[in-house]
């Protein structure tokens, strides 16, 4: 059903918390996962082409020891995977990947980002009301309580 999967990653845990389902996934249809990472790397005030290459070095050797990395995770369980690391913008990169290689699904994680999403969106946002394929998202919630102490130490006029 899903021969081709593609599985965007910006290097933090929440995107990662996708890959168990992608695993069972590639291993109940005998899928080719591909897992990306998109370098975005915005242009900040004044920037010297000489610090924006730099940026960008460190950005693409950063990439290809992650995905190295995660992609050996992968193989360990058995799925066959592939990496990809690319420039632009992270949505319309993520679309236009999975348009030109064909790609059957793409999978990826999201949270809610609260009010600003609704304003601005998010990646995952962007990517479901524009792929050209379906899309299965992860909803991550982590809700942490604080500690008694974090509260007792950190609340003003408390202790």
């Amino acid at each position: 059903m899903f021969n081709k999967i593609l599985v965007p990653l910006d290097g933090s845990e929440l995107a990662a918390k996708v890959l168990p389902q992608v695993i069972e996934m590639a291993k109940t249809f005998k899928s080719q996962v591909t897992l990306m990472h998109v370098c975005y790397t915005p242009m900040v005030g004044e920037t010297s082409p000489g610090t924006m290459k730099a940026a960008e070095a460190g950005e693409k050797k950063w990439c290809s020891a992650f995905m190295g990395k995660a992609a050996g995770d992968l193989k360990a369980q058995g799925v066959d995977v592939t990496t990809e690391c690319v420039e632009g913008v992270p949505a319309r990169e993520i679309i236009g990947y999975a348009d030109k290689n064909k790609m059957d699904l793409i999978a990826l994680a999201t949270h809610g980002t609260g009010e600003v999403a609704w304003f601005l969106g998010s990646t995952a946002e962007r990517v479901v009301t524009h792929a050209t394929v379906p899309v299965f998202l992860v909803r991550v919630i982590e809700f942490k309580p604080p500690l008694l102490k974090e509260v007792y130490f950190t609340t003003p006029g408390v202790g």
